[in-house]
Formats: C-alpha cells, structure tokens, sequence
C-alpha cells in the first residue's frame, strides 16, 4: 500500500493534496486496491457547492460500486473529464488521477483529516 507524506486523508479513503485555498481529490491506493479494476467513474458537477461527507462522486469497479465523499466543503472548480473515459487510470496511480478540486470555504477543515502515518495505522485497523 502506497501512501504520500504530503497529502491528508480521510476515513473514506480520499486524499486531499492542497495548492493555496485549492484541494485536489482523489481516492487512496489502499481504496483502489479494495475494489478492484475500475470500470466507471460518476464526476461531481462543475461549480457545484459541497459539504464535508457529501457524496462526491462514485466509482463503480467489477467487485463493486462505492461513493466518494467530499472530505472538505467548497465549490467544485475542476473534475477530471478523463476518467470519464478511462476511469482505469485510478487503478494505475490513484495519486496522479485525481478526481475534483474543490475551492476550500474554510481550510480549518484539513486539521480534521489524517496525516500519512495516521492513515498507515487506519488502514491497519481496518484490515
């Protein structure tokens, strides 16, 4: 299992990678590794406004489908069109195939999401 020092992560297994007031969003190695090949991706819609735990989007593998949920609110600024069409790119590198960027309303929310090593332990747990 991979996991990247510089990005927070969340208990539904997204990572947030953070540029200015901007959070990239992904799903984590470990989640990947969970599902399986992916065969779909549903995409959160271009300027829409999210809550901490909304759903985000859903991926959809050959084992099963599981929703992505925002692990931080704001408005949804970009989405990676390119999953669309090859949503196995998150199977690849689920860190380089990021979902959505969300334009942060507060980011006092990161302190609420875990560091690497509190993941590591996490993923731990739940195995």
């Amino acid at each position: 299992m991979k996991v990247l020092d510089e990005l927070k992560y969340a208990q539904g297994h997204e990572w947030v990678r953070v540029e200015g007031n901007k959070a990239y969003i992904g799903i984590t190695d470990f989640a990947q590794d969970e599902l399986g090949d992916i065969v779909f991706m549903e995409l959160p819609e271009l300027e829409s406004q999210v809550d901490v735990d909304d759903i985000l989007g859903t991926v959809e593998s050959v084992k099963a489908a599981s929703d992505i949920y925002a692990p931080v609110s704001g408005r949804v600024v970009e989405v990676n069109d390119e999953l669309e069409v090859s949503p196995e790119l998150i199977n690849e590198d689920p860190y380089e195939a990021w979902i959505a960027v969300i334009e942060m309303g507060d980011i006092g929310e990161l302190d609420d999401l875990m560091d690497a090593q509190e993941y590591e332990k996490f993923c731990e747990e739940e195995a």
